[in-house]
């Protein structure tokens, strides 16, 4: 099915063919279930309180405990998730909204409830707790999770404080909904004139198309139109996202840690090297970008590269790519993987895992998300181009993932570390590439793939680590007790980006603020530190891709243990088990000089034209 049709002007949610939307029947058919289902868990909450100051006395206890938590966690986050990918699809609607709102309460109600349990069990003696482990063999998957807990046992709060910093929780999550709820619904884009001179109203489901139009003057207008939106309610959203950092700064040191970096990366256990490594890798090699840059004015024809022509097609004939093409392709490209890795993948199509289509209300970027109980949902917006593929390939590394973990792992280590996620969706892309540029010499498909390769990593391995950077700086501001505005983010990111750029993208003064307000189009900066595991998820997704096309079916098996490990282990134990050592800066410069590579090709065509 086609879905150009729905390019041009964002249609309602009611308006969508309802096999282009995803099944959130499948995990409550009505919403009578859903409240159902709410009251039974909120009424199940209290009980885990009865357990409370009896840890300790025996093995029989404790396990109860741990078993009560898992049991109230599948219950609250089918709940949850259900209410989080029902606001998701069109944040304008109240109801939506407000079955949000109730998940998130209960959510927090939950984990204040059951914060105790972290809290006692660091209070036993570890000869008890070994004691314990050997009288009750029920115990034993939980060896890991308590050894990582007296681990972290100096940023463990009282069980009292952590019950309260549990339920505060709903508030301090507050900043990214009403970010969100404004960006998603409220913000207003104004009207762009498209290509065949048509008033186009334009918003967060349109926007990326008209960004990739061939024409300079429409993907310009577009990109001053969502830049000037923005700045037009920076200060809000500046005190958004300095409420946001707040948040950050006060658990971080709520629990003790010196720094909200050192906060964010100590429950998976990833060095602060890691971090630093990438962002230093990154910069000593923005030369390939400025590369990259120049090729990119000569093949768009125009003599100085703007802002707005960062996202522009490098073809002319871009090739069209409608959904079932796209899933079809996605499939073939999967199949090293094996039939298993392929059929789960056409099963969960075939079962409605994506939401498809723009619509008002729904936000422009995409997510794979879901519970340990239902599909991997996957959120996206198709504009039947090889992007669309790539979006949708790179989402189904997540699901695939999220699959895998949760038939492999209890729901204590359902969970998995942002750097680990990002491999697995990479891979996925990864794979799309070579696979592509393997079969295709044509100029037309050539410029699409390399494109695509390259729009990738501008996305992850370029904007991702400035953010990172200017993250950095936000939460070291905070820390120092100075005060983030909207003018001196602005103007730290933009200063960023200049670095970035090395002179080969042309902004004047007025579009320097443009550029700078990028930092309030990117939700991820609610997510402490998140970024910049983009791009430690790509350079190890590219060495994986490699090992897989070469090796067979013992580095797929060796893959498809890393997807299972889910949180029963680090993440960066389990990607040198699966062959990348991210403790050094190898994997990152690799990465670079496969980029380097699609660069030295763009060249090629460049001058061939």
């Amino acid at each position: 099915m086609s879905v150009a049709e729905h390019h041009g002007a964002v249609p309602p949610r009611t308006a969508l063919p309802v096999e282009m939307t995803w099944d959130l029947e499948n995990i409550f058919p009505t919403p009578a279930a859903w409240d159902a289902a709410f009251e039974a868990a909120e009424a199940r909450i209290p009980s885990a309180r009865q357990l409370e100051g009896h840890l300790g006395d025996d093995a029989a206890t404790m396990l109860a405990a741990l078993r009560l938590r898992e049991e109230l966690y599948r219950e609250v986050y089918r709940v949850g998730v259900y209410a989080s990918l029902r606001f998701s699809e069109d944040a304008s609607n109240g109801a939506n909204a407000a079955l949000a709102s109730r998940a998130g309460g209960l959510q927090a109600r939950l984990g204040g409830a059951v914060a105790f349990i972290d809290a006692e069990i660091l209070t036993i003696d570890p000869a008890t707790i070994d004691r314990f482990f050997a009288e009750e063999s029920g115990l034993a998957p939980y060896r890991f999770a308590i050894d990582d807990l007296f681990r972290q046992k100096d940023h463990v709060r009282s069980a009292e404080v952590e019950a309260i910093l549990a339920q505060a929780s709903e508030i301090a999550g507050a900043p990214y909904t009403i970010s969100s709820t404004l960006t998603d619904t409220e913000l207003p884009f104004g009207t762009i004139t498209d290509e065949d001179g048509n008033t186009v109203q334009l918003g967060q489901g349109n926007v990326d198309r008209y960004l990739a139009s061939r024409n300079a003057d429409v993907r310009r207008s577009a990109w001053t139109a969502a830049a000037d939106a923005h700045l037009a309610f920076g200060n809000t959203l500046g005190e958004i996202l300095q409420t946001g950092v707040k948040s950050d700064v006060f658990y971080a040191r709520a629990h003790g840690f010196e720094a909200s970096l050192e906060a964010s990366l100590s429950p998976t256990n990833l060095p602060p090297a890691v971090f630093h490594n990438l962002i230093e890798t990154v910069r000593r090699n923005y030369p390939t970008w400025h590369r990259f840059f120049r090729v990119r004015r000569q093949l768009l024809g125009v003599e100085q590269l703007h802002p707005g022509d960062l996202h522009a097609p490098l073809g002319d004939d871009a090739p069209v790519i409608g959904w079932q093409e796209g899933v079809d392709l996605i499939l073939e490209t999967l199949a090293p993987m094996g039939e298993e890795y392929v059929g789960i993948v056409r099963q969960g199509i075939a079962d409605r895992w994506v939401d498809v289509l723009p619509n008002h209300g729904k936000g422009s970027g995409a997510f794979s998300s879901g519970s340990y109980d239902t599909f991997p949902y996957i959120s996206m917006n198709w504009h039947d181009d090889l992007g669309s593929v790539s979006t949708l390939t790179h989402e189904l590394g997540h699901s695939l993932h999220s699959y895998h973990v949760n038939r492999a792992q209890p729901i204590t280590y359902a969970g998995y570390s942002m750097s680990a996620a990002e491999t697995a969706s990479n891979f996925h892309q990864a794979l799309m590439g070579k696979y592509l540029l393997d079969r295709h010499t044509e100029r037309e498909w050539l410029l699409a793939i390399l494109e695509e390769r390259m729009s990738n990593h501008f996305r992850y391995f370029f904007i991702m680590p400035i953010l990172a950077q200017f993250e950095l700086w936000t939460h070291g501001e905070i820390e120092a007790g100075r005060a983030l505005t909207a003018d001196s983010m602005t103007d730290k990111l933009a200063e960023l980006f200049m670095e970035g750029y090395g002179g080969e993208v042309t902004v004047s003064d007025e579009d320097r603020r443009r550029v700078g307000v990028t930092w309030a189009q990117f939700p991820h900066l609610f997510m402490n530190f998140y970024v910049f595991q983009y791009a430690v998820g790509i350079s190890a997704a590219a060495a994986l891709a490699q090992q897989v096309l070469a090796g067979g079916e013992s580095v797929v098996a060796r893959y498809r243990d890393f997807l299972r490990e889910g949180g029963s282990s680090y993440p960066i134990d389990q990607l040198k088990r699966a062959g990348i050592d991210m403790s050094t800066p190898d994997p990152v410069q690799a990465a670079f000089d496969i980029l380097a590579g699609y660069v030295d090709r763009l060249e090629e065509l460049a001058r061939d034209a």
